[in-house]
């Protein structure tokens, strides 16, 4: 079995490109808090990866610190660096998105009372 689910906050706007064959590709670096009792443990810092019709709404409707949920699987890849290194990350490809608050970024056009109470799920 290989299934993640995370609730985070996006550290960064997503990156988005294409690939040769045209397909959106977006990576979202997530921080998910820890959850230990009696102390304030931080965050981890996990990448993320979407394709195609989940990219291209990544890449409209996130932005840096958007609250999301993800729902996928753990993936290794390993590759070699212009420099010749080898080099490895885990990351998870999202089968599914969810947007947990407001659509708009603060202070933009169309934010108002019914996007703040979306900030409260």
């Amino acid at each position: 079995m290989n299934n993640v689910n995370l609730i985070g906050r996006l550290t960064r706007d997503p990156e988005v490109r294409t690939t040769a064959e045209d397909t959106p590709v977006a990576v979202l670096r997530l921080a998910v808090p820890r959850r230990r009792s009696g102390e304030d443990a931080g965050a981890v810092f996990v990448d993320v990866v979407c394709f195609a019709r989940q990219a291209e709404a990544a890449e409209e409707y996130l932005y840096k610190g958007r609250r999301v949920a993800v729902e996928g699987r753990l993936e290794h890849r390993e590759w070699t660096d212009p420099d010749g290194v080898a080099r490895s990350r885990h990351e998870v490809v999202a089968t599914r998105l969810e947007f947990l608050d407001a659509r708009h970024r603060p202070g933009s056009v169309g934010a108002g009372e019914a996007d703040d109470q979306d900030d409260e799920a």
